[in-house]
């Protein structure tokens, strides 16, 4: 079965890896990425259909739920926690599971992903319902695990989504949307973590900032509900700030502490000249669009 899998084949243009010079490896492995985001690009229809499900998930007040085996698993765990700090997002919003728990993220835990039942417990262990999205990754598009899980979310009623790099895939039989995203033989044969891996990692970023931008977390380009959480993202928020309301940094730096850090609220107070608690009602009555607010 897996010798049918284009992620499995062997690359024609690095039979003679082994003895090429470093610069020829890296050439090569440069010109075979070139091809990934193409590739992810045949699949737009489908990502954009994906999407959808996922801001029709937020609006319901559900959640988006990765859940993936190895580097699959990992990517997905990855894009989860990267969205409570750009989007300020609660950590239960975005969550990300790998077939053999966390301890999978940095040492492979043999078995788990051959196991359908823990792809189903993993998902009851969170009270998967007809709210949520679940997004099953899987760059060989066979992994029991990931099926495991789809079937169980196809069950509860939640709207499930596939990701592979193979044409055909398994996983796409158990999801109401398919994204097979066909990355062709890699570079060092079978190792998924470079093209397949690369274009998850895409396919992911897609879902996760279109979806968010669709619940009115970005104003204009900028991410307006960032998490002033350190320093560097203090002053990220000022300048934020300062591009949307077109004011110099003191400015901003006033508004942010008026607003308790609110980059939203900061905004629509200099555009508005309003207070804060006027601030806040326009985002409450748009939702969170500033657009809308002005």
């Amino acid at each position: 079965m897996l010798d049918k899998l284009t992620t499995e084949k062997r690359n024609s243009s690095t039979m003679d890896l082994d003895v090429m010079s470093v610069h020829e490896i890296l050439k090569t492995m440069n010109r075979e990425d070139l091809t990934v985001p193409q590739a992810v690009a045949m699949e737009i229809h489908s990502i954009e259909e994906a999407v959808q499900n996922v801001i029709q998930s937020f609006q319901e007040g559900g959640r988006l739920i990765y859940i993936g085996a190895g580097t699959s698993g990992r990517l997905g765990i990855l894009d989860a926690v990267e969205c409570k700090p750009t989007f300020g997002s609660p950590s239960e919003m975005v969550q990300g599971f790998i077939a053999g728990g966390m301890k999978a993220f940095t040492e492979a835990v043999e078995g788990a992903e051959d196991n359908e039942s823990l792809g189903e417990s993993d998902l009851k262990s969170i009270a998967i319902s007809e709210k949520d999205t679940v997004i099953g990754i899987a760059a060989s598009g066979r992994t029991p695990y990931v099926i495991g899980a789809l079937k169980y979310a196809s069950h509860a009623g939640a709207k499930t989504v596939s990701i592979s790099c193979n044409k055909n895939a398994e996983i796409s039989k158990y999801a109401k949307v398919k994204i097979e995203v066909e990355t062709g033989p890699e570079v060092l044969t079978g190792s998924t973590r470079l093209k397949a891996g690369t274009a998850q990692k895409l396919v992911l970023n897609m879902i996760s900032t279109a979806s968010m931008i669709g619940i009115g977390k970005v104003y204009k380009n900028l991410m307006v509900d960032v998490q002033s959480t350190n320093y560097k993202l203090i002053e990220r928020s000022k300048r934020i700030i300062m591009q949307a309301a077109d004011v110099d940094y003191d400015t901003a730096a006033k508004y942010f502490e008026e607003a308790n850090h609110n980059v939203k609220a900061a905004i629509i107070m200099i555009l508005l000249q309003c207070s804060y608690k006027e601030a806040l009602e326009k985002l409450s009555n748009s939702n969170g669009f500033i657009r809308k607010a002005l």
